[in-house]
C-alpha cells in the first residue's frame, strides 16, 4: 500500500465510490460517445491520485484507473453490445502479446532476487495472472475507443471535450499558479508528491488532481493542440472563437512553468494550423517511430544525449543536472533489463538497480524503461506498437476522409497520441484516457478503410450490372 494510500481521508474513499454513480448518471443523460468520453476523462482530472479501496486479496485494487474503466465499460454494455475483437489483424496480436506475457515472465522469473540484505520472492502463475488482470483493465478505454468512437462526429467530440475540459481545469490551475498547489491537499488529505518540486522559477507549477505539474500542464497542451485544430476549422466551442481559447490555453501553459510541454505546444500548434494534415501525419510517423525504437537507440548510443546536456546547460545547470541524472538512471536500467532482455523480470521491483548493501537506487522516470524491465522487449513492442499502429493505420486511411475536416481532425488526434508517446520516454505518463484516444485513432482508420472497401466493391457492383444490361 502507497503512502498516499495510508494517508487519504475520507473523502477521496467518497470521490472513488461515488464515480461509478457519476458515470451511470452520464450514460442515462448523455449519447454514449460523450459518456464514455467524460467518465474517463473527468475521474483522470478529478479523482485522488494514489488513493485505493482494496476488497480483498487477489482481487485488484479499486482506484483511479481502474474505477472509471469499469464504470464505462458497464455503462457501455448497458446500452449496447460490444466486441473484443474486430477479426484478427495486427492491433488483436499486439492485444495478445500484452495479454500472454506476463505469464512467460512469471514463469522465467522462478529464482527470487537477492541483494544484500533485500530478498524479492520468485514469481508465479498467480502473478501472471494477476499482472494479466491489471493489463486488462487498464486496456479496456483502448477497446471502448475502438468501437464506439469511430465516426468523423466522435473525433471532433473528442477533440471539443479535450477544448472544453481543459477552459474549466485552468481556473483551478490559474488558482494553484498563484496560491501555490495545494487543492489534492484541501480535499483529499495529502500530496502526491514532493512538494518542491512544483517550485519553478520562482512560482508555482500547478497540479490540481493530477500526478505532478508536468502532467497537468501536458493535458493543457494537448487542449490547446485541440483548439488549434478548431480554429483551423473556424468552429466554435459553445459560442467561443477558437483562436482567442488557443491564446487563452497558450497564456495557461507558459503559466505552468514546464519547458517540456511548452516545447510541444510550440511545435505542435504550428503544425496543426499551418500544414497539410498529410504532413502532420508523416511527422507522427516519424516521432512514433523514434518513440518504439528508443530502446535499440540508447543501447547503440545513437540518442544525442551530449547534445541534449549542452541543450539543458544552456538554460540552467539544475536542468542539465536533472537531465545526466536521468540518463545515467537510464543506462543502468537499460545494462539490469538487458540480463532478461526478452520477457524481463516481472513486477514488484525486481527489474530495479540495487546496491550490495539492498538499497534501491533506481529512478524510474520513463514508461519504456519501466515496461522494458518489467515484461521485456516482447512487452514493450506490445505497449508502444499498440499506441503507434493507430497513428499508421490514420495515414493510410487519411485518403479516404470524408472532408478536409476530418482529415484535420484525424491529423490533430494522431499529432496528440504521438506527442504522448514521446513523452512515455522521459516520463510515465500513461493513462486510460491516452488508451481511449488511441483506440479511437485506430477505430476511425478502420472504418474508413472499411467505407472505402464497400464503395469499392458497390462500384464493381455497379459496373458489372451495366455489363449485364448492356450485353441483354
Amino acid at each position: 500500500m502507497t503512502q498516499a494510500a495510508v494517508a487519504q481521508n475520507w473523502f477521496a474513499t467518497l470521490a472513488l465510490l461515488a464515480w461509478p454513480f457519476v458515470a451511470l448518471w452520464l450514460y442515462q443523460t448523455r449519447p454514449v460517445n460523450q459518456a464514455t468520453l467524460w467518465t474517463i476523462l473527468g475521474a483522470y482530472l478529478l479523482l485522488p491520485v494514489g488513493a485505493s479501496i482494496k476488497l480483498a486479496e487477489g482481487i485488484p485494487q479499486l482506484d483511479k484507473t481502474s474505477i472509471p474503466n469499469l464504470a464505462a465499460f458497464v455503462g457501455c454494455l448497458l446500452i449496447k453490445r460490444l466486441r473484443f475483437w474486430n477479426g484478427f489483424g495486427v492491433a488483436e496480436v499486439l492485444l495478445l502479446m500484452l495479454l500472454i506475457g506476463p505469464f512467460v515472465t512469471s514463469e522465467l522469473n522462478s529464482d527470487p532476487v537477492v541483494s544484500g540484505s533485500m530478498f524479492l520472492p520468485s514469481l508465479s502463475a498467480y502473478d501472471g495472472l494477476s499482472a494479466l488482470i491489471a493489463q486488462l483493465l487498464f486496456l479496456l478505454p483502448f477497446f471502448l475507443g475502438r468501437q464506439l468512437l469511430r465516426n468523423s462526429a466522435d473525433i471532433e467530440e473528442i477533440l471539443r471535450t479535450l477544448i472544453i475540459a481543459g477552459l474549466l481545469y485552468s481556473l483551478p490551475m490559474l488558482f494553484e499558479i498563484r496560491m501555490s498547489p495545494q487543492l489534492h491537499y484541501w480535499f483529499y488529505g495529502y500530496h502526491p508528491f514532493g512538494f518542491a518540486t512544483q517550485m519553478r522559477y520562482g512560482g508555482f507549477r500547478p497540479s490540481v488532481f493530477m500526478e505532478n505539474g508536468l502532467v497537468t500542464a501536458f493535458f493543457v497542451m494537448t487542449a490547446m493542440v485541440a483548439a488549434t485544430a478548431f480554429w483551423r476549422t473556424q468552429t466554435r466551442v459553445r459560442k467561443l472563437p477558437s483562436a482567442r481559447i488557443t491564446t487563452y490555453l497558450g497564456v495557461v501553459l507558459v503559466l505552468c512553468k514546464s519547458l517540456g510541454a511548452l516545447i510541444y505546444g510550440a511545435v505542435l500548434v504550428p503544425l496543426v494550423r499551418l500544414t497539410k494534415p498529410r504532413l502532420q501525419l508523416r511527422i507522427a510517423m516519424v516521432l512514433v517511430s523514434i518513440a518504439v525504437a528508443y530502446p535499440l537507440l540508447r543501447s547503440a548510443d545513437l540518442v544525442p544525449t551530449k547534445y541534449m546536456l549542452d541543450a539543458a546547460t544552456s538554460i540552467s545547470e539544475e536542468r542539465a543536472d536533472s537531465l545526466r541524472t536521468r540518463f545515467d538512471n537510464e543506462q543502468q536500467l537499460l545494462e539490469r533489463a538487458s540480463q532478461r532482455l526478452l520477457f524481463g523480470w516481472g513486477r514488484w521491483g525486481r527489474s530495479r538497480v540495487y546496491d550490495e548493501y539492498g538499497k534501491d537506487i533506481s529512478i524510474t522516470d520513463g514508461r519504456w524503461a519501466i515496461t522494458l524491465g518489467q515484461f521485456g522487449i516482447f512487452g514493450f513492442l506490445a505497449e508502444f506498437g499498440l499506441l503507434a499502429l493507430p497513428v499508421f493505420g490514420a495515414a493510410s486511411a487519411l485518403r479516404f476522409a470524408e472532408s478536409e475536416r476530418d482529415s484535420i481532425f484525424l491529423a490533430a488526434l494522431a499529432l496528440i497520441i504521438c506527442i504522448s508517446m514521446i513523452d512515455l520516454l522521459p516520463n510515465a505518463s500513461l493513462s486510460p484516457w491516452t488508451w481511449l484516444l488511441a483506440g479511437a485513432l485506430l477505430g476511425r482508420a478502420e472504418a474508413l478503410r472499411g467505407a472505402a472497401r464497400q464503395l469499392r466493391r458497390f462500384g464493381l457492383a455497379a459496373v458489372g450490372h451495366g455489363a449485364e444490361r448492356a450485353t441483354s
